[in-house]
């Protein structure tokens, strides 16, 4: 069965083909000057779910995440603060410490989330050599200029630049401009002369002690680890315009007219109720940790995730979020309920499942429908016990909630005593300490919901 995915590039859902029997995957990971926020999260979750999708189809992959770790402007078009000095003056801290922190809490939550580890994480600090030899060889094929010591990519010699997008000529101007570009759209490769003054990350190279602009990086580094052509490049939808418009550029000016990526996929933004995109630069985001003091689980937030396909805008709100708690924690309990004891198994209704399961999923990862699909084996009462545990954990591959840890949790008696009081207070509407004993009950790590049958209390 082929997996269909909508590739940026032509505008439509393609069959996937690789070009080599290991798929190369490249995903571009978080600028580490400040906590990924959920709408960071988002792209890191489709692109697990993609990555899983290719492994429930028996393909081998080969993923490799950038860590952006060098100073880059904040609008992501040559103007604004240098993202790392901008968190090293937040925190008074070096950018090396801000880096290496932010690089470490982000790990951390790609952890909590059960998003499958890259096989490949790639630092930028670690891969100058590399830039500048990228920058090198399109500089040999006649492709740069250099103005006022930076090294600049030249637009006009690509006929097709911004194909990504839709960008022709007449469209181009979108930057502002500087006047040391020949084109608006032109771009820094390097910088051996920039606003910043107290710049910390600083590096020799032939055009003098500088670093480099933000697109080399990626270029560089897919390229060392995937080869000069690969399948996928993944990333948040913010970035096709600039960003990896421009790494297309300068990639298919140094290896040659080819296409460098096959397939190009993109995620939709996180929007918050006024309808405004989150933001690290706007500092109007909210962290995996922030919701986790709030009794939500991590997983609650892939549930959340996984309920809306990747391509359309997702509202976030605590009411969305809570609604994905109640069914997240619904589907632990009726796996858990399960027997998975041997009976007569129903191979043919399993098949018939599996097949329709595969079919939602690779049509461009629907998992909306590949949730409704799951809530329909357990609702079916031609399948047993061990029929409905086998497809549950046949789908969780894709939906990766790790439902095979599972284990029936022991409350401890003082908790249930607290909770049981708790219920008193609520039953009496003494709302102010039913709250002083969720308080408490949270101190000791869990947390407490309010059922039709009373309650459920569950470790954090």
């Amino acid at each position: 069965m082929d997996i269909l995915l909508y590739n940026t590039l032509t505008k439509r859902k393609e069959p996937f083909k690789p070009i080599k029997e290991v798929v190369g995957f490249y995903a571009c990971g978080p600028t580490v000057y400040h906590y990924v926020h959920i709408g960071n999260l988002r792209s890191f979750i489709f692109e697990d779910v993609l990555k899983r999708v290719l492994l429930f189809n028996n393909f081998q992959v080969n993923h490799v995440m950038n860590i952006t770790d060098v100073g880059h402007l904040t609008s992501d078009a040559d103007e604004g603060e240098d993202k790392m000095l901008k968190g090293a003056k937040r925190e008074n801290k070096t950018v090396w410490e801000v880096a290496e922190y932010y690089t470490q809490s982000f790990l951390e939550d790609i952890k909590k989330l059960n998003i499958l580890m890259p096989n490949i994480i790639c630092k930028a600090t670690d891969h100058i050599k590399e830039q500048i030899e990228l920058i090198q060889k399109l500089e040999k094929n006649g492709f740069t200029y250099q103005a006022d010591g930076n090294v600049y990519f030249d637009t006009s010699k690509l006929e097709d630049y911004g194909k990504l997008v839709n960008i022709t000529k007449e469209k181009r101007a979108r930057v502002k401009k500087d006047s040391n570009k020949k084109n608006p759209e032109d771009f820094v490769l390097w910088f051996t002369k920039s606003k910043f003054q107290d710049q910390e990350m600083k590096w020799d190279s032939t055009w003098g002690c500088g670093y480099p602009g933000w697109h080399a990086e990626c270029s560089a580094m897919a390229s060392k680890y995937l080869g000069e052509q690969f399948d996928i490049h993944c990333g948040g939808q913010d970035l096709a315009p600039v960003h990896h418009t421009n790494e297309i550029a300068q990639s298919e000016a140094a290896f040659g007219k080819k296409p460098w990526v096959k397939y190009w996929l993109h995620n939709e933004f996180v929007i918050l109720p006024k309808g405004e995109k989150m933001s690290k630069s706007g500092d109007n985001f909210q962290t995996l940790d922030a919701i986790k003091a709030k009794g939500f689980s991590p997983l609650d937030l892939r549930y959340l995730f996984l309920g809306t396909v990747y391509r359309k805008q997702l509202m976030f709100n605590e009411k969305a979020l809570v609604s994905a708690r109640t069914a997240r924690k619904k589907l632990f309990d009726r796996f858990l309920a399960l027997t998975g004891e041997h009976g007569n198994d129903n191979v043919e209704l399993q098949k018939r499942y599996i097949e329709q399961f595969t079919a939602e999923v690779n049509d461009d990862l629907n998992t909306p429908k590949a949730l409704a699909t799951m809530w329909e084996v357990l609702k079916d009462d031609e399948l047993s016990d061990h029929d409905k545990k086998y497809l549950l954990l046949q789908f969780d591959k894709v939906f990766g909630f790790n439902l095979g840890d599972l284990q029936t949790e022991n409350i401890p008696a003082n908790v249930t005593s607290l909770a049981e009081e708790r219920l008193i207070a609520r039953n009496q509407k003494d709302w102010k300490k039913a709250d002083t004993l969720r308080d408490k009950i949270s101190v000791l790590g869990y947390s407490i919901d309010d059922t039709n049958e009373g309650y459920e209390v569950r470790k954090k």
